[in-house]
């Protein structure tokens, strides 16, 4: 009888500790958000005052002098690229020579480099000065002449086209524009092996530019640096004073061309 007391006490004892099988029951608590406070960048805080400010490196300013009458003047100093600087002098449409504005006050000049000779303006200003390309302004190489501008240290051979093989020897001549009297129009490009107008951006007013020709040689100054539309011709059109221009694309902007004025000093 002992022993049958003792099973029956085990197997109640087993039963006690039975219970249903089911899942586990939990949960996740959401993450924090967090304390952050108010930014404390000077370009953050200037973003939320004033977002239409241009505060990236093409308006940076070269400080004055230490103890000059404006070394402690806010945003005084000159320009490091005033052709780039949204405010600089450079992009101010009334010292662009036949600009025009257009919507969003975009500066329009012309600049499409291979348009044809027909599309070239045929009215406006009097063309008084004009030397035609002729056999007997040809160098021995092929060429035209030299251009020179020592600010961005070029120095280039001038060849007959804007097409792409023109362009692969050096800087193109605009078929159609003059080669030494009043508007000699030149085109190169701005990357690339032959990427020999790369900088002319970067060129700013009274940089010199020199042009040297079996005719002679000229020196021109920059008096203008701006992006134009590919489809504006109006700066090639013939002038009455001696001018040079200068064009090439603009990157990541195929709709654009730098437009580079300089006249004879």
């Amino acid at each position: 009888m002992k022993w049958k007391t003792m099973l029956i006490a085990a197997v109640m004892l087993a039963t006690a500790f039975v219970t249903p099988a089911r899942a586990l029951e939990y949960t996740f608590d959401s993450p924090s958000t967090g304390d952050f406070g108010t930014p404390t960048s000077d370009e953050v805080i200037y973003e939320l005052e004033n977002p239409n400010t241009d505060r990236s490196k093409n308006s940076a300013l070269i400080p004055p002098g230490f103890g000059s009458p404006t070394s402690y003047l806010p945003n005084s100093g000159e320009y490091l690229t005033p052709n780039l600087a949204a405010g600089g002098p450079l992009n101010s449409p009334s010292l662009i020579p036949g600009s025009t504005t257009v919507g969003g006050g975009a500066v329009m000049l012309p600049g499409a480099v291979d348009a044809p000779v027909s599309s070239y303006p045929t009215t406006g200003t009097p063309a008084t000065a004009f030397t035609d390309v002729t056999a007997d302004l040809y160098y021995s190489n092929g060429s035209l002449g030299t251009l020179e501008i020592p600010a961005i240290g070029l120095t280039v051979k001038i060849v007959q086209g804007t097409d792409s093989a023109a362009l692969s020897k050096g800087a193109g001549h605009f078929p159609g524009s003059s080669i030494w009297d009043g508007n000699v129009a030149l085109a190169g490009h701005n990357r690339g092996v032959n990427n020999h107008f790369g900088k002319i951006h970067t060129l700013a007013a009274g940089n010199t530019i020199t042009l040297t020709t079996a005719l002679g040689t000229r020196t021109y100054a920059v008096t203008s640096v701006a992006k134009v539309s590919e489809t504006d011709n109006s700066m090639l059109a013939a002038t009455s004073d001696n001018c040079i221009t200068l064009f090439t694309c603009v990157r990541n902007e195929r709709d654009l061309r730098w437009c580079v004025r300089g006249v004879e000093i």
